[in-house]
This record gives C-alpha cells, structure tokens and sequence, in this order.
C-alpha cells in the first residue's frame, strides 16, 4: 500500500477516536482548527447541486455510485472524506436546481436556489457539475442540448454549470467580500473545459477542419484556462483573506475510460490539454505560506501503472449502467460489482476506479482524499 494511503488513513482513524473521546495517544485534531470547509469546482467536488427533481427521485445527485455507507452519511465525494478528517460537518450543496429537462418526459426544471449565507445557511460548496472556469456554459447544460443526439444526462439535464470564476464572486457577495482563517478553501476543475474543448476539435474536424491546427486551438485554450484558475485564486480567493487554500491539478484524464474510448490519437491529444492546463495553472499560481497545490496528475499516473498497491482491482471499466454516474445507484451497476441478493453492496465496487466513463467511484474519490490530507499533513495543517 502507497504510504500517503496508510499515513491519512491513520489521521483519518485519529480524528475519529478524538471525537470519540480516546485521547490515550494525546490530542489528534488537525493543527489548524478549521470551522468549515469552502469548495469550488466542478462535479468532482459537487455534493448534491443537481440532487432536486428527477434526479433526487432516481436516488441520484452525486457524480459516482450514489448510497450510503456503513455510517449512514453518504461516503461519496472526496470533499466528504476530507471533511470527515477534519471533524467538519458534512458538506452541502450552496446552490441547488435543475433547467428544462429535455430527457425526461413530465420532468419541470427546479429553480436555482441558494443555501448559503445569503439565505441564513451553512452550505459553503459551490462545485457544480459541468462547471468551467470562465465560460458558464458546460457540458450538461440546457444551450448544449442537441435533440439529433440519444439522450444521456450528459446531453440534456438542464445544469446549472456556474463557471468557477462566478462561483467565487458569489461566496464573497454572500460572505462579506471575505475569507476567513479558520476555513479550508479547495479549487478543482478544468475537466470540462478539457470535454468542451475535445468536442469542439471533433467538431471541427468532423466539417472538414484542418486536424493539427484544430488540435494546437484545443491545447491553447486548455493553457488559457489554466492561467485563469490561477489569477482568480491569487485575486479573489488569496487576496481576500483565505489563508488555507488547496488547488487540485487535474489528474491525467487521458487515462480515463472516456479518453481511451478515443483511440492512441485521442489519448494523446487530452493528455496534452491536461498538461498545458496544469502546466499553466503551476506557473500562475503565486508563492505563497497560505497555498497547498495538489498533484492529483502524478498520482492519476501511478494509480493507473500500480493499481494493486492502491488497493485498486481495475482502473478501466465503469461500474455504472446508467447513462451518467449522477444517477447511478446499486441498482444499476455491471454485473461483476452489483450487490449480492442479500443486498450488500460488492467490494469490487469498492475497489474500481471509475464508475462512469470520468467520474471515480467512492473508492477513487477516497485515494483522492487521502492524497490531499498527505498534503495538508505535510504543509502542517492537518
């Protein structure tokens, strides 16, 4: 097993006997006494934007094997496991809703609403699923629908799709214009600006474009993206009191079912975009005591090439049926991770990387957690 995976076990096991009251090996909270946690992103940090509507009554809302563990609280997201090492109460969705559902016959959209302070709530994660950057429409989002298409979530839920850069300008008008000392703030995206960007080189090509210049665009705009998630965190996120930032880079998404399906061209391209993206986001980042950046790429790479050191049984096959993880439950996995008659969910599920064909399982999420703890660990806050 990878060291940082037994080390944040450890801490996580730690935190959690704290809490409980066993304190034979001394105080085992987080250095830093944080009070909660902020997130922005995409729907690999989103909690529960999309958890309205169709999608709730489906047992949906979260992007991989939606269900509860062993304690009741849903073990989904790695911005859950990360709350849990820190005592945090579970993270909920700030904005919630869903526009015209073109998929699902008799399904009305759900408005967009907030639950954060500006409503008098608690909820602090702004992630949302088809998020981008800049540009507020993303995959999933209702401007995309196209009817000649089958429909898949994908395709024609009706997202949201906040762009990060709109995201953080809406925490801070509901916030005071202001970070605090005692709250975690985690960025992560990039990945649909990675899908958007390998739809438009199709596309381009598809009408008789020129491949290589189509494809430079492809990796320029992934670069461009880059800089801008790094401006904003220096000039909204650090600049405005947060003293606790963790920027996650993207993992290597040319090792996900989704890039492979693609072929060694396609592979090659997406890995390209992703490195000119985090490549970008590495040099626009500036120094600083209050950040933590996160290489979640190198670790996408090792899990892929070392999988049973991570605990890892497949690294290629998506564990869902459904057209989409946001509405994968027990009962629609492949056969070989379904649960048993008794209803006991398979371990195999547990120990694939993907439930669909992007998106990890609550396994994959995990390894993503603990790889942030290690580096909160590290940096002395954790």
């Amino acid at each position: 097993m990878k060291k940082f995976h037994v080390l944040t076990t450890a801490l996580a096991a730690a935190v959690f006997l704290a809490g409980c009251g066993g304190n034979e090996a001394g105080d085992q909270k987080p250095r830093v006494a944080f009070t909660s946690m902020v997130s922005f992103g995409d729907s690999l940090s989103d909690v529960g934007t999309y958890a309205v509507g169709a999608v709730a009554a489906q047992g949906g809302g979260h992007y991989s094997i939606n269900g509860k563990g062993a304690t009741g609280l849903l073990w989904i997201n790695w911005t859950e496991f990360l709350s849990a090492t820190l005592g945090l109460t579970q993270p909920c969705a700030a904005e919630t809703g869903l526009n015209t559902i073109q998929a699902v016959v008799g399904a009305p959209p759900v408005p967009a609403t907030f639950h954060d302070a500006s409503a008098g709530g608690t909820c602090t994660n702004y992630a949302q699923g088809g998020a981008r950057v800049t540009n507020p429409v993303g995959p999933g989002n209702a401007l995309l629908f196209n009817a000649a298409v089958p429909s898949t979530y994908s395709n024609a839920i009706g997202q949201l799709t906040v762009p990060v850069q709109t995201q953080i300008a809406n925490y801070l008008a509901h916030n005071g214009g202001k970070f605090t000392s005692d709250q975690l703030v985690t960025v992560f995206a990039g990945g649909n600006d990675v899908f958007i960007n390998v739809a438009t080189f199709q596309a381009t090509v598809g009408a008789g474009g020129d491949p290589t210049a189509a494809a430079t665009a492809a990796v320029t705009a992934m670069a461009q993206a880059g800089t801008e998630e790094a401006a904003y965190v220096n000039s909204q996120v650090l600049a405005n009191g947060a003293t606790h930032v963790v920027v996650v880079n993207l993992p290597d998404v040319s090792l996900t079912p989704f890039a492979v399906s693609s072929g060694a061209q396609g592979q090659a391209l997406v890995k390209s975009m992703t490195q000119a993206f985090n490549s970008a986001l590495q040099a626009g980042l500036t120094p600083s005591a209050n950040l933590v950046v996160v290489d979640a790429f190198t670790a996408s790479e090792d899990q892929a090439t070392n999988k049973l050191q991570y605990g890892l049984t497949d690294v290629s096959t998506p564990t869902c049926t459904s057209s989409s993880s946001l509405v994968c439950t027990a009962n629609t996995l492949i056969p070989a991770v379904a649960p048993a008659a008794s209803g006991t969910a398979a371990t195999a599920a547990n120990t694939y990387e993907y439930a669909d064909s992007v998106h990890p399982t609550p396994y994959g999420y995990r390894l993503l957690a603990e790889l942030v703890s290690e580096q909160l660990a590290i940096k002395g806050w954790l």
